[in-house]
């Protein structure tokens, strides 16, 4: 094997063989650059590149999209597959990874400043950006993140889905392994008994392994959400009622700081069973978690739902809110292992004078805070040190703090747009508030300088429009009906009612639509691994309709 402090690479879904191999390069003191497994061949032998890696660890299945990569000299798979080595450049060995394991090699304590991983983050904009995190910084953020989860220990079972490569993920399960939790290892297709790959009459992951402890992200939330609400749509007449009546003497408990045991017996025993009923807390990271899916997983879950804030730049840590902390749309209070300041941000409108609580760019400062990007210097400006040397990271998402403590991520600087007339329309703030309505599953809105309104792009819910189309007489396949007019009149319509109720600003509501036959997934390249837009992609993949919807045509 390599001589230590030389790097190596892994490119593989979620499974126990990533996590061994984490903990093989810790212990060796390799530094790990890791790879989603849905960026695209550019994208990864770009990093491939940049970082000069000759070893390589991937799955057979990923394996077979041959990178041409010019410094690799060895491949070691992780399956248990016997593997043809035809068609590979000549100076390439590949090994299984039990042969591997075979060799040994001892032990090389690292240092705390030494490298621990070149994590590639997908980024929502341009190349990807390796961040480099160093054995410090994953100790100092896991630290932090620990502390808001009570009881930790060995009880506890974790079910793994999301990917390994994004940061929520992996500290999550470095910390199971330091706290001795069981890891099962699932993914999104087979995470429940309704999941897309179980076949119908079997159990989901969640069934079997039956977890105490999940992260999600908001996309995997809410689409739990809309999958029991179809449900409770199905119910008869009294049993729906029943569930209202209950669902909502449930919330006004938990306001009240109580719970509803006879309604958690009678009604929710169903629903958390969905997850294997033995769910004691929840996490979600990644994105921005809607007060009514939060709200909702905590009432029919019978189980806290924690939001947390951290980014790649910053170890995964940020803030977690406190198990007692009932409020929605908060991302709880900093974490032991840093500090957060507020930044005016005053073209946007964001400033410590702010009323009723102060607001502006979210700063974290820390320990946690990483090294920067790896051989990046234009991107570096977003790090600095303060006179006392402890390094701050620039977030560029805006926060507002409250008189707990507590942090909200109400904007993010690129998602403000100026209309025509001066106005300015925060995007994120358009989606999340419209992602409530039944008939859309996601929403990118898009606005530019040129005009004075906004349009949107959306992935419709297949089920409701369908019924929708039926009860209008349409007669058409599912790709019809998404370019159908009546059906983009009765989308932009139901816009139109949410955002009233929900007081958005008149310019701030989408007055144009394009439907997308199609999901966006980070497959499609439209979305990160979190689930995040990717605006850039998702401008030039419609951009035709843009200029359509813009030019008048």
């Amino acid at each position: 094997m390599d001589q230590p402090k030389s790097s190596i690479a892994i490119f593989c879904e979620t499974r126990a063989e990533w996590m061994i191999t984490a903990q093989a390069c810790f212990r060796r003191n390799f530094p790990l650059v890791t790879f989603y497994a849905t960026l695209g061949e550019e994208a990864i032998a770009f990093g491939l590149n940049e970082t000069g890696v000759t070893h390589l660890v991937t799955s057979v299945e990923l394996l077979e999209t041959k990178l041409k990569i010019p410094k690799l000299k060895h491949v070691i798979y992780v399956d248990q597959k016997k593997v043809s080595t035809e068609g590979y450049p000549a100076g390439l060995s590949i090994h299984s990874m039990q042969a591997v394991q075979e060799l040994g090699a001892a032990v090389v304590k690292p240092q705390p400043s030494d490298l621990a991983v070149v994590m590639y983050t997908s980024g929502s904009t341009g190349r990807p950006k390796g961040v480099m995190i160093v054995h410090s910084n994953l100790i100092a953020g896991m630290t932090g993140q620990c502390e808001r989860i009570p009881g930790l220990g060995p009880d506890d079972t974790y079910i793994a889905y999301l990917p390994l490569a994004h940061v929520l993920e992996m500290t999550a399960e470095i910390s199971c392994v330091t706290y001795g939790c069981r890891i099962g290892y699932s993914s999104p297709q087979t995470l429940s008994d309704q999941s897309t790959k179980i076949k119908k009459g079997s159990k989901g992951d969640s069934s079997v392994l039956r977890p105490t402890l999940m992260a999600a992200v908001p996309e995997i939330m809410d689409r739990i959400n809309k999958n029991v609400m179809s449900k409770v749509q199905e119910m008869s007449f009294i049993q729906k009622k029943l569930f209202t009546l209950g669902y909502n003497y449930k919330l006004e408990q938990i306001r009240r700081g109580y719970d509803a045991p006879l309604c958690n017996a009678l009604l929710f025993r169903k629903v958390k069973k969905l997850l294997g009923g033995r769910v004691r807390m929840m996490l979600s990271g990644g994105a921005p978690l809607s007060a009514a899916t939060q709200r909702f997983m905590n009432v029919c879950f019978c189980c806290p739902v924690g939001q947390g804030y951290g980014l790649t730049e910053t170890c995964g840590a940020g803030t977690i809110t406190e198990v007692a902390d009932i409020s929605t749309g908060r991302v709880g209070a900093p974490l032991l292992c840093c500090e957060i300041r507020l930044r005016d941000w005053a073209e946007g409108g964001y400033t410590s004078k702010d009323k009723p609580n102060p607001r502006g760019e979210i700063l974290i400062g820390g320990p946690n805070v990483t090294m920067g990007y790896y051989r990046n210097d234009s991107n570096n400006q977003d790090f600095f040190a303060d006179e006392n040397g402890q390094r701050w990271f620039c977030t560029g998402d805006v926060g507002e703090i409250y008189p707990d403590g507590c942090l909200q991520i109400v904007d993010r600087k690129k998602d403000l747009v100026k209309l025509q007339a001066g106005e300015y329309v925060s995007l994120g703030k358009v989606e999340s508030a419209l992602k409530n309505c039944a008939l859309i599953d996601n929403i990118c809105a898009y606005a530019n300088s040129e005009q004075n309104y906004v349009i949107s792009f959306v992935v419709p819910n297949q089920k409701k429009l369908t019924e929708l189309a039926k009860q209008r007489g349409i007669v058409a396949t599912w790709e019809e009906l998404c370019t159908h007019p009546d059906m983009e009149r009765e989308v932009l319509r139901e816009i139109k009612e949410v955002a009233s109720s929900i007081k958005l600003q008149r310019f701030e509501i989408p007055v144009k639509v394009v439907l997308s036959p199609e999901p966006w997934t980070p497959e499609t390249g439209l979305v990160t691994d979190a689930f995040k837009l990717k605006r850039k992609e998702l401008k030039n993949h419609y951009l035709h309709h843009i200029e359509r919807m813009y030019g008048g045509k």
